[in-house]
């Protein structure tokens, strides 16, 4: 994750996520809660260091490597904002929301104003590989729709290895761009793109 910069201009670059409200799925009703250190830094350690999730977020160790990930956009601009998923009253996923036109990123592909950015884990193994991940993709890529008025792109960048997070991204109505050369990978730029948006079948 790239540290957030200098001022965006905007007085919340990603429009209150703590405003957004829930999301109702089949899995049950989904919400984005901005991470809070005192209550979730022990979760979101336990999530980094499972082995699957750190070989691809490099972010295994004690949890002062988590706190220092975490408060250098805690800290920073709002141009990314750390959340937990909470689906149903708990919490089972981490998620970062960010302005990918304002972030390094944008110098890897062809970026358009207020295009927003989304990484994801989900924290709990047993949930892994069964479809929960194309489900809450979905949810958070309508989210952003609903509340970022300005947004008519959602991007991400997962690893190209990352085989199962490229096709949660896929089953969730994000099209596959084009492989990109980034600082730490080689990702898969994925793109949901907001006219296309009622072309999509139910949401799973």
């Amino acid at each position: 994750m790239r540290v957030p910069g200098p001022g965006t201009g905007d007085a919340d670059p990603l429009d209150d996520v703590a405003s957004w409200g829930s999301a109702s799925t089949r899995r049950g009703t989904f919400t984005l809660v901005p991470v809070d250190l005192s209550r979730d830094l022990d979760l979101i350690t336990g999530w980094m260091n499972d082995p699957a999730v750190a070989a691809f977020w490099e972010l295994a160790g004690p949890a002062d490597v988590t706190r220092a990930h975490l408060a250098a956009q805690l800290d920073g601009d709002g141009r990314s904002v750390p959340c937990l998923g909470v689906l149903d009253g708990v919490p089972g996923s981490y998620w970062e929301l960010y302005r990918a036109d304002l972030d390094p990123l944008a110098g890897h592909y062809p970026a358009r104003p207020h295009d927003t950015g989304v990484h994801l884990l989900l924290g709990r193994t047993a949930e892994r590989g069964r479809g929960l991940g194309t489900t809450l993709l979905r949810a958070v890529a309508d989210l952003v729709f609903d509340h970022r008025a300005r947004c008519e792109r959602v991007v991400a960048e997962p690893a190209v290895e990352n085989t199962p997070s490229v096709a949660a991204f896929l089953n969730a109505g994000f099209r596959y761009s084009q492989e990109i050369e980034l600082p730490d990978k080689r990702a898969a730029l994925m793109l949901r793109e907001r006219p296309l948006r009622h072309l999509l079948g139910p949401p799973p």
